[in-house]
């Protein structure tokens, strides 16, 4: 059960991250698209989120106004129809419930994977992953091999970009459990798909 307590620490340690993904998404610049009104990100997923996030979204539900609050009642409702009829094998991809209007209701409360999503990363294995939206011609597509799966770096020399494509530990597991979580005494608890909080 997550306390009050738990939602100060977390506040705490969203502005410690937001620093840092601040200067990640700086340095990356040359190589991330993300504009308000795109959406890419938020229409095809699971959204991991772990007990004291999905917490502190619902904390932020009590802040929109009445009209809002329905459309994502009902969006969940039918997400939850969706998910029945679907395959029980195959993870369920749909469109984030509080997207509305091609706009995140909840931006400032958003996950963690809402905030690191658009950078390069390093998967739970080590290998180099890149945003799904390089699909759409977008983050990091100016440097990626579709055939290879990776980022070229025959394509980085002929870009002309004089910032190196890099990646970052800003994967959902390394920023749900590290060092600076340990310091301050902050447990993000079980992750699950975000419609799994909603039972």
């Amino acid at each position: 059960m997550v306390n009050i307590d738990d939602i100060r620490k977390y506040e705490l340690y969203l502005q410690f991250l937001e620093k840092k993904l601040k200067s990640f998404f700086e340095e990356q610049a040359p190589y991330i698209y993300c504009k308000e009104g795109c959406s890419y990100c938020c229409e095809k997923g699971e959204y991991p989120f772990s007990e004291i996030e999905f917490a502190y979204l619902m904390m932020g539900v009590r802040t929109l106004d009445a009209a809002t609050v329905q459309v994502i009642e009902n969006n969940i409702i039918e997400l939850k129809k969706q998910k029945e009829l679907s395959n029980p094998d195959k993870p369920f991809m749909h469109q984030c419930p509080f997207l509305v209007n091609k706009r995140c209701s909840l931006y400032n409360f958003r996950g963690i994977i809402c905030r690191s999503h658009g950078l390069a990363f390093f998967s739970r294995k080590g290998k180099l992953m890149v945003p799904a939206c390089v699909d759409f011609g977008l983050n990091y597509s100016s440097v990626y091999d579709f055939d290879t799966g990776t980022i070229s770096n025959e394509k980085y020399q002929k870009s002309g970009i004089k910032q190196e494509p890099l990646a970052h530990n800003v994967g959902v597991h390394y920023l749900t459990n590290n060092d600076f979580l340990k310091s301050i005494g902050l447990d993000f608890g079980e992750i699950k798909p975000m419609l799994y909080w909603f039972g």
